[in-house]
């Protein structure tokens, strides 16, 4: 009997998304299936990370064009392996998903938990998080990416100095008072101990993203007793399945078409 073909379009730009297209792509002795992948990256991070397999980079114009994307390529199924904070596009696979009638999945690293000694206050979205700020420091570590830093520009948060880091430059509107860090994950416990002896920090900002390449500065403000904003992901849009590692949506992929 022959092993059917599927095709798998995964939405990707994260470290869970790169490890799952490298398991499709690997040829796996006694597998249900054979896998084809395509990684689609929004293409907002310059020099991205590659995946084996086929990639294109761009949006897809919202949830119709995604939905006729996947019918002119015979997709087969959908994996939404993009930043847990992607809420647009989580809700766009959704809807795509269910105009195309393919299957799809979530695949999210499990957030982090608070641990003995830490200070977290949570915030639900930026804009709450920039609200926190004047009573809990004034040198900031902003780690939220350089998306949404327009929440930080305002006049009452003028006072505060910022440590923004990001991948890229960021672009106005930005705070007032604020230095620039380009750097890229992992990043080491040692790394941000000196980042935040060096520039005298008080209070750390973070997205509940997960994961261990960006786990680090949250030992390193628990070690040095600073507070630390964490914005809470948004919901996987409801009726979608979850998978918590890439090891997982591949058995799901499997399972989903192992009878042709």
């Amino acid at each position: 009997m022959p092993v059917p073909l599927v095709h798998v379009l995964v939405l990707g730009g994260t470290t869970e998304a790169r490890r799952l297209a490298e398991s499709l792509a690997a040829p796996a002795p006694g597998s249900p299936v054979r896998v084809r992948v395509t990684t689609s990256l929004a293409g907002r991070v310059s020099a991205p990370r590659l995946p084996p397999g086929d990639v294109r980079v761009g949006g897809f114009g919202g949830p119709g064009g995604l939905a006729a994307w996947m019918r002119e390529h015979d997709v087969d199924a959908l994996i939404d392996a993009t930043h847990p904070f992607a809420a647009t596009m989580s809700r766009n696979a959704a809807e795509a998903a269910a105009q195309a009638h393919v299957p799809l999945l979530a695949l999210r690293r499990p957030g982090w938990v608070a641990q003995d000694g830490d200070r977290w206050h949570t915030a639900g979205s930026l804009a709450e998080a920039a609200e926190l700020l004047p009573a809990l420091g004034e040198r900031v570590f902003l780690t939220t990416g350089r998306m949404g830093l327009a929440a930080f520009a305002g006049a009452a948060l003028d006072d505060l100095w910022f440590l923004v880091r990001s991948v890229d430059a960021p672009e106005p509107p930005c705070p007032a008072r604020m230095e620039v860090l380009l750097d890229r994950g992992p990043f080491t416990l040692e790394g941000e101990r000196a980042i935040v002896r060096r520039h005298r920090i008080d209070v750390l900002v973070t997205k509940d993203s997960g994961g261990d390449a960006t786990a680090p500065k949250l030992t390193a403000a628990r070690e040095a007793g600073i507070p630390v904003v964490v914005v809470r992901r948004p919901p996987v849009p409801e009726g979608v399945p979850v998978a918590r590692t890439p090891d997982e949506a591949v058995e799901w992929v499997r399972r989903l078409y192992a009878s042709g």
